[in-house]
């Protein structure tokens, strides 16, 4: 459901859409129970003329049905949602697939840097490829990204992939994502980070093979004619 209004686009967002929705299933059916039942009760035990209300202690077993089945049913959900959660934490989280590719992320009041591998591939080296506000990936790669923060508390978050990772000061943050999808996305940052906050928007540009091979090349032959000017 989640993917009508938000695409999809890393490997791991239909787990954790599915999660989302398996949670927004299973507590929206009991809080629909709950009500029906509330207001049944109303309706029921509603105030009639010549009848006295009775003062009910809750110490029957009768009257404690309401209360104890229900929670033997809800303990059973949780325990349903407790196994999912931990399965998708460990698939996001916890699991680092074999990187084809690395990307470095700086945030900072308020802006977003990017490193990029240039030409031969790797990450630090004098090729690399730095920009600002937009990091460009290949559509297919898995990448593994080192966050961090220059300044003060940061998130970053890329909706299409379901990626939201603070980024702590003093701290280099690593995690991962595999792009499934081409195009131009939102890149924000999730944490209130002091008043230009708002106006630290990026992108997330997510390439064919050919494209991305063309954008590198060209990056590199700026980079190199930069180095030749006087």
């Amino acid at each position: 459901m989640i993917e009508w209004l938000v695409p999809q686009a890393s490997s791991y967002a239909a787990s954790i859409d599915n999660l989302i929705t398996l949670i927004t299933v299973l507590v929206g059916f009991w809080f629909l129970v709950a009500q029906g039942v509330f207001f049944y009760f109303i309706f029921k035990y509603r105030e009639r003329p010549g009848q006295k209300a009775q003062y009910i202690t809750g110490e029957k077993k009768e009257e404690k049905k309401w209360i104890s089945r229900p929670h033997n049913a809800v303990l059973v959900c949780d325990i349903v949602l407790i196994a999912m959660a931990i399965k998708v934490w460990v698939e996001v989280k916890q699991t680092m697939p074999p990187a084809d590719a690395k990307v470095n992320v700086i945030s900072q009041q308020w802006a977003w840097s990017f490193e990029h591998p240039g030409p031969d591939g790797k990450l630090g080296t004098e090729d690399d490829i730095r920009t600002g506000d937009e990091l460009h990936v290949e559509v297919g790669k898995t990448y593994h990204f080192n966050l961090v923060s220059r300044d003060v508390l940061h998130s970053f978050s890329i909706p299409v992939f379901r990626l939201k990772q603070d980024a702590v000061p003093g701290r280099i943050i690593q995690g991962w994502f595999k792009p499934t999808k081409t195009g131009s996305f939102d890149i924000q940052c999730a944490e209130i980070c002091g008043v230009g906050h708002g106006l630290m928007p990026g992108r997330i540009i997510i390439e064919s093979p050919a494209a991305h091979a063309a954008w590198v090349a060209e990056q590199s032959q700026k980079k190199l004619a930069s180095a030749k000017a006087p």
